[in-house]
């Protein structure tokens, strides 16, 4: 999914102390994504830049597109980061300029390793459901394999971890010893919590890595601490367990990692190391070189917004 911004401000990312157990509750901001779709976009947030790795999350529905398009992302670049793919319902038709074509479905994985530079489009099929609702989540990749070659997974079945009223999907990486096929290259986790009114649990977890929770549908309490759809709260680091309740029936998402050491500028749809990095990413994509095409999408690709009239600095990061 791209950042559809017109202006999209550089965040700054990355290098941060570690941060004991904490409870900050942090809302979205509304953004819109094509022709008919909202999002609640909750990662950058001016009170947190990244959980681990996860460097971008939107949270979009469930909206009711039955007499609408749906979602309808141009082709657009990326450099430097993984997208996640995440439905509760609905379907998102994806193309990329390595020839991908592939349908996600609820609870499946839709895994986009960038790497050096790939393009993309998003589209609610031309016969789809009536709800459209998930998240779109971005991965940022370590210095070491930001220049891998471009790739996509598509994982219909995962592993499920599961209790007395909780279903725990995986999405990336490891819980309580089920681990996700998708290909990581930091440590993280990432798992979608499907809870029934009444259920609680405590959840084990990486002493090591900063957690945060996503709202999804429903209510939940989150180490005492109500969520509600539009809201994510950010846990920090130094727990073994994690306590959850399902106050209705609800679904969350839980992302954590190993705190991201590097320092990085994220820029529209690119991340980077520095500002001349992403000035040459923007003037590749216009010009039509380095990320390739997308073949079969109605319409034209998206062009690159202007940059700032700043230049675009990599820094620690900050609040």
């Amino acid at each position: 999914m791209s950042n559809l911004d017109l202006k999209p401000a550089p965040a700054v990312c990355g290098q941060q102390a570690v941060t004991g157990p904490v409870q900050e509750l942090l809302t979205g901001r509304q953004v819109p994504l094509g022709e008919s779709t909202v999002v609640r976009r909750l990662l950058p947030n001016l009170g947190r830049r990244m959980v681990g790795a996860w460097c971008f999350v939107d949270h979009y529905g469930p909206d009711d597109i039955a007499d609408e398009p749906g979602m309808q992302v141009p082709p657009h670049p990326h450099m430097g980061l993984q997208t996640v793919s995440w439905l509760h319902e609905g379907s998102i038709l994806h193309r990329d300029s390595l020839g991908s074509l592939q349908t996600v479905r609820p609870r499946e994985l839709g895994l986009m390793t960038s790497g050096r530079a790939i393009a993309h489009s998003e589209e609610s099929p031309r016969d789809h459901a009536r709800l459209l609702h998930g998240a779109q989540l971005w991965v940022a990749l370590p210095d070491a394999y930001r220049h891998t070659a471009p790739s996509f997974e598509h994982h219909p079945e995962l592993p499920v971890v599961t209790a007395d009223g909780l279903a725990a999907h995986l999405i990336l990486g490891t819980l309580d010893d089920a681990t996700s096929p998708g290909t990581t290259y930091t440590p993280i986790t990432g798992a979608d919590l499907t809870l029934r009114e009444g259920a609680a649990h405590r959840l084990p977890v990486e002493e090591g890595f900063e957690y945060a929770v996503l709202a999804m549908s429903g209510s939940a309490e989150i180490d005492g601490v109500p969520v509600e759809p539009g809201s994510i709260l950010y846990l920090g680091c130094g727990r073994r367990e994690l306590s959850v309740r399902a106050r209705t029936d609800a679904a969350v998402l839980l992302l954590g990692g190993e705190p991201f050491e590097e320092r990085l500028v994220m820029w529209w749809n690119f991340i980077g190391r520095s500002g001349d990095e992403i000035v040459q990413a923007r003037s590749d994509w216009e010009k039509g070189s380095r990320f390739g095409e997308v073949h079969g999408f109605d319409g034209a690709r998206l062009p690159a917004p202007e940059l700032p009239d700043i230049p675009l600095k990599v820094r620690g990061r900050e609040r």
